[in-house]
């Protein structure tokens, strides 16, 4: 973290895997391996193509889950974020109805994604995310009334 930003500008928030996307996840690989059971896909194609489906959505799930847990800190809008001690730059946080996503970029230019599901973001949370991302941290204190 750097030194120069005061502590009560800075926004800090844990992140870690959701259950809901993992079982998601694995609702959408039974569906996909469901629906080309039933399609017109060649008989001898037809097991085959479910199994990988539901394999593949199995094998999402537990990448998901496996992610490490993890701490972002944050000066808002488009200064670089903090997480574990690791610098990710050209933050940009997407919002659809009660998820969010936070993808920055890391030193090696590979995008990060972070998502926040509602049984890992409370919406009092996700409205300081909301307007983390909004605030300006070239202001004097832009973020001191979210200070954890």
């Amino acid at each position: 973290m750097p030194t120069s930003s005061p502590a009560s500008s800075t926004f800090r928030l844990d992140w870690r895997p959701s259950r809901l996307l993992g079982l998601a996840l694995v609702a959408l690989g039974l569906l996909a391996g469901g629906s080309l059971l039933a399609s017109r896909l060649p008989p001898p194609l037809k097991l085959p193509a479910a199994t990988l489906a539901l394999a593949r959505g199995l094998q999402l799930a537990r990448r998901e889950a496996g992610r490490a847990p993890c701490r972002l800190a944050w000066a808002g809008g488009d200064a670089p974020v903090w997480v574990n001690g690791s610098v990710l730059v050209s933050p940009r946080l997407h919002l659809r109805g009660p998820i969010a996503v936070l993808a920055a970029r890391d030193v090696h230019g590979r995008l990060q994604r972070f998502c926040w599901w509602p049984d890992t973001l409370s919406p009092g949370l996700r409205r300081q995310l909301h307007l983390a991302a909004s605030a300006d941290p070239r202001s004097a204190n832009p973020l001191a009334v979210l200070s954890a």
